[in-house]
């Protein structure tokens, strides 16, 4: 058995720990709420930029635009894929960042030419590590997500896809599916699909009327496509930065509740040694007191 001050040192340890995991939770709370909160601000802005593409699309449905192009000539193995994969910057999340990172291997593996573009110092340090080359970094974005961030990344791809760099652009990133459920996802950034825009029209009464767009069509969409990017982008930013925090979260909630439940268990061993050790002493006293007469 563990002598008094063994158990004590190993009391205090345990209890500087529990207040570092408390600490953690509190923290990962506050960053929660003022992410989502933010994302919540930005929201009907991105939302209209979508209503208004959607708009163009279903009422010029041959409109030939260079962010729609398929590059379908292209064969599989010579298509140029660039992959943004947002991990964190630190640890102590559960799994968050493995299963992103092993999504992230998988789509590189069944790719012939992939481009690796990283958010978050773990997806860097884990690709060097491993000796994957990584074309791009946005450092200082995983754990700070905001409009101007995702509009720099979002300008940087745009400039790849139309010079012809890449031919097709996809993010990886963590959804937050509910407080206890966090999903690997994988969403296509370019091309821009027409099929997967909402027809709004459906409500005819508040859609049914004609639209004109000045100067044309072409140059409404030059305009409306970057913003729209820098939307899905910011969107997956906080997505995953809020997952990364849920993560720590429920991380720094079952450490905490390890924390307290090994300290009742030290307690309880510290009072029977305590007790064992009142004892001893009891029964050395009375043993000495028998022998004096």
């Amino acid at each position: 058995m563990a002598s008094i001050k063994e158990i004590r040192t190993h009391i205090k340890s345990v209890e500087q720990t529990l207040k570092i995991t408390n600490a953690m939770y509190l923290i990962s709370s506050s960053n929660l709420r003022k992410a989502r909160k933010q994302l919540n601000d930005v929201e009907p802005y991105f939302q209209k930029i979508e209503v208004t593409i959607s708009d163009i699309l279903h009422h010029s449905p041959q409109i030939e635009h260079r962010f729609f192009d398929k590059r379908e000539g292209i064969p599989a193995e010579k298509r140029k894929v660039g992959y943004i994969v947002i991990t964190g910057d630190k640890g102590l999340a559960g799994a968050y960042n493995h299963n992103i990172l092993k999504l992230a291997e998988q789509k590189l593996a069944k790719t012939a030419n992939p481009s690796l573009f990283v958010v978050g110092q773990v997806g860097r340090s884990y690709f060097q590590e491993h000796g994957i080359p990584i074309d791009g970094e946005f450092l200082y974005t995983a754990q700070n997500p905001t409009v101007a961030r995702a509009r720099d990344i979002g300008e940087q791809m745009i400039d790849l896809y139309m010079t012809g760099q890449l031919d097709e652009v996809y993010v990886l990133f963590t959804k937050m599916v509910t407080s206890f459920q966090m999903e690997p996802t994988v969403h296509k950034l370019l091309p821009l699909d027409p099929d997967v825009f909402p027809e709004y029209e459906k409500n005819r009464d508040k859609y049914n009327r004609d639209v004109t767009y000045v100067p044309s069509v072409k140059a409404v969409m030059d305009r409306l496509v970057p913003g729209y990017l820098k939307g899905d982008l910011f969107g997956a930013l906080v997505e995953s930065y809020c997952s990364e925090q849920n993560a720590r979260m429920t991380a720094m909630k079952s450490s905490s509740d390890n924390a307290r439940s090994m300290l009742q268990s030290l307690n309880l061993s510290y009072n029977r040694a305590r007790q064992s050790a009142i004892t001893q002493e009891i029964t050395e006293v009375v043993g000495g007191a028998q022998a004096a007469l």
